[in-house]
């Protein structure tokens, strides 16, 4: 597996950018961890970080529904 963001050549991960981040959560709401998604560590952690903020801001739901 090769990390998506380095092959599309993503230097900020954005929260404002919902498609994105939509691949990397399952139907449940949970962030999909590094194994699956191949993503570098550093990555890993800002797309965390990117999840977080949007669903503070409202932008996704913390739990399915």
């Amino acid at each position: 597996m090769a990390d998506y963001f380095k092959e599309n050549k993503i230097d900020y991960i954005d929260y404002k950018n919902i498609d994105v981040l939509k691949k990397f959560i399952t139907p449940h709401g949970q962030i999909v961890g590094k194994g699956r998604t191949g993503l570098s560590a550093i990555n890993q952690r800002r797309l965390a970080q990117a999840v977080k903020r949007a669903r503070f801001m409202g932008l996704l739901p913390y739990v399915a529904q």
